[in-house]
This record gives structure tokens, C-alpha cells and sequence, in this order.
């Protein structure tokens, strides 16, 4: 007959795991977890380095958004200068003028005095003096000798989806080039198109930096 083992001095030894504090100690690392989720998200969103940039690759390209049809030199771009930079420097406002200039005469023609052309802008929405489009307007009008009408249209609401634009002032001319600095989804151009086709103008648009991969 087997003598008995007796196993309480074995069993002292064994901890029983504390379910409770285990659980805590999950809760506590997932609550970290979402924690940390939330402040990537929102560190991105203060995060210039994740601007839209482009880097001046001539892409001419027509493009259908938002209902209408416009034409663009450059495409947004992983690489190159930021918008916020490109907005900051003089030396763009006739960068972007000369490379439009060149863009419209290859579509149009290098004469364009004898058409019955001008050139306007979509509505300035923070720098209500001089912004970046209207300055380029403004050299892009005396390079091809052409009327530029400041101001034709302003925004009735500061939204850009669905935006309303009142017309304030209506160009002789019967062609017109409607000139953005950068085009995301085509609503402020399709804005100004909405604005201004009672009037029965030829409208051509044109886009420096095409904001859409």
C-alpha cells in the first residue's frame, strides 16, 4: 500500500493569478492605446509636413469636376514646394503668369487683343487687397493685352461646397478666361459658372496647380 503524498507544501507555493488586477491592467493599456490614436490623429492635422505640395512638373491636363470642364498646368505632387510656401513668394506671381501665358497661347493663340477676350478670378475669400490668383491675373492680362476685371464676383457664404456667388460686375467681352491659382474639387469654378451663365459668355477655365492626384 502507497503512502500518501501530501502536497499542501507544494501547493503554498503556487500564486494564484489576481484576475481583477489583470483585467485593470488590459483596460488601462487599451485606454492608452486609444489615447495615443487620438493624438497621432491630431498631431497630423496641425502637421504642415503633410501639406499638399507640387513640384512644377508641366502636366497640361483636361480635367471633368464638380460639372465642368478646366484645363490646369501643373498636378499636386508627394514631393516639391508646399501651397503655403508657393502662396508666400513674389517671385510666383509671374512664375505662374508666364507658364499660363504659354498655356494659352498653345490653346488659343498668341493674339488674343483681337478677340474679344479678358480675364477675371474667383472671389478673394482671406486676403481680401491683393490675394495670390488676382495678382496673376493682373499679369497675365498685360502680357496677352487683355482686359482684367477685378472683383467680378463675390461670395454671398464663406462655404466652398455649394457656394453662392453674387455678380458684381458683368465683362463686354464675350470670351472669357476664368483663372484659379489651384483647383481641388471644382467647386469654386463651378460656383462661378453658375454666377455667370445667364449672361451667355464663353467661359474658358483655367487652373495653375490641378490640387487633386
Amino acid at each position: 500500500m502507497r503512502t500518501p503524498i501530501d502536497m499542501s507544501d507544494l501547493l503554498s507555493e503556487i500564486e494564484v493569478p489576481d484576475i481583477v488586477s489583470a483585467q485593470l491592467a488590459l483596460q488601462d493599456i487599451q485606454a492608452k492605446r486609444e489615447q495615443d490614436i487620438f493624438a497621432d490623429g491630431k498631431r497630423k492635422g496641425w502637421d504642415k509636413t503633410v501639406e499638399a505640395r507640387c513640384d512644377f512638373t508641366p502636366r497640361p491636363r483636361l480635367t471633368h469636376r464638380s460639372g465642368l470642364f478646366f484645363l490646369s498646368y501643373w498636378q499636386k505632387s508627394v514631393y516639391g514646394r508646399t501651397l503655403t510656401d508657393i502662396k508666400s513668394d513674389d517671385s510666383m506671381v509671374l512664375f505662374f503668369a508666364e507658364a499660363m501665358v504659354s498655356l494659352i497661347h498653345e490653346i488659343i493663340g498668341p493674339d488674343l487683343s483681337q478677340g474679344c477676350w479678358c480675364i477675371i478670378t474667383t472671389p478673394k475669400r482671406r486676403h481680401l487687397v491683393k490675394n495670390f490668383a488676382t495678382r496673376i491675373s493682373e499679369q497675365i492680362a498685360a502680357r496677352l493685352s487683355i482686359p482684367f476685371y477685378e472683383d467680378v464676383c463675390t461670395c454671398r457664404n464663406r462655404q466652398r461646397v455649394n457656394a453662392i456667388f453674387d455678380v458684381n460686375i458683368v465683362p463686354k467681352e464675350q470670351n472669357i478666361i476664368c483663372f484659379d491659382d489651384f483647383v481641388t474639387t471644382g467647386q469654386t469654378l463651378q460656383a462661378m459658372k453658375r454666377a455667370l451663365e445667364s449672361f451667355n459668355k464663353n467661359i474658358l477655365f483655367i487652373s495653375g496647380i490641378n490640387n487633386k492626384l
